[in-house]
């Protein structure tokens, strides 16, 4: 639509996660950090949570991509689970066959796959993205999987990814021996004003083909201040502020623009009024 216009290779503010767009701020780079040590570590639980687009999945995606071919990864997505139901979605996602067989079976091969994945010198991670949803019960179930191990290490490490209410659910008395065992925790917060600007910035460099178009500074200081500095918020507005650019066949974007931009994006509803929560923008 608008990139042969903008002389751009593809829609840089698409909301699909994309490992090549991560913008390495400090925030994101920290988080990086974080969950490296805690793989490494093989100690226990790895906890990372934001807020609904905070760019989780993105950070997730581009740290399983860097894993070296030494690493078995299990991930799950849906999480309205119970217990057993989570337990045989772990080992179908590890290629193993629940058969309808008891828990106590089910365990059982569960550690054999383990035990079989370290004599052949893998590690095995387990990630469960939307980890708020789980119950405490199958919290509890992923507590109990984390007893599997040698004298040395544990044999599934496991990271919970999550939304803000996740650390509360984990707060709760019931998980106290889970809690015991989490290694690395962290959050991720919101861009400031000047992350914002690179990071609208470094996008719209990654799709150029030829000599980038940039936001001005006054521009993305009031994107900033719309979307509360959450990335996925940011890449709608800014999509749109280059669906608008186009449509008035407008090289540059400025502040007038954006402001034109964010009026109709509250109107249709796709950004709520101004001091209201921002949940999740619609695409």
């Amino acid at each position: 639509m608008y990139e042969r216009f903008y002389h751009l290779r593809e829609r840089p503010f698409a909301l699909s996660p994309d490992p090549e767009y991560l913008y390495p701020s400090r925030v994101h780079q920290e988080a990086l950090s974080y969950l490296r040590y805690g793989l490494e570590s093989q100690a226990g639980f790895v906890v990372i949570t934001g807020e609904i687009g905070s760019g989780k999945t993105t950070l997730l995606q581009t740290l399983l991509r860097n894993l070296d071919n030494q690493t078995t990864v299990g991930r799950i997505v849906n999480t309205m689970l119970e217990p057993r139901e989570l337990l045989e979605t772990i080992m179908i996602d590890f290629g193993l066959d629940p058969g309808g067989r008891s828990k106590p079976l089910l365990l059982r091969d569960l550690a054999q796959y383990l035990v079989d994945q370290r004599i052949a010198g893998r590690l095995v991670l387990l990630v469960i993205d939307e980890a708020q949803n789980l119950s405490l019960a199958a919290l509890e179930e992923l507590r109990m999987l984390s007893n599997l191990e040698t004298e040395k290490s544990k044999l599934l490490q496991i990271v919970l990814v999550g939304q803000p209410n996740l650390r509360e659910k984990l707060a709760a008395p019931e998980l106290e021996q889970l809690r015991q065992r989490i290694t690395v925790s962290y959050h991720l917060p919101p861009l400031d004003a000047d992350e914002t600007l690179r990071y609208i910035n470094h996008r719209l460099r990654r799709a150029a083909i030829g000599a980038p178009l940039e936001f001005p500074p006054d521009a993305t200081a009031l994107i900033h201040a719309r979307s509360r500095g959450v990335p996925r918020v940011i890449n709608v507005i800014c999509d749109a502020a280059l669906v608008f650019g186009y449509a008035e066949e407008r090289r540059q974007i400025d502040r007038d623009l954006i402001v034109d931009v964010l009026g109709e994006l509250e109107t249709t509803g796709v950004l709520p009024p101004p001091g209201e929560p921002i949940t999740e923008a619609a695409p």
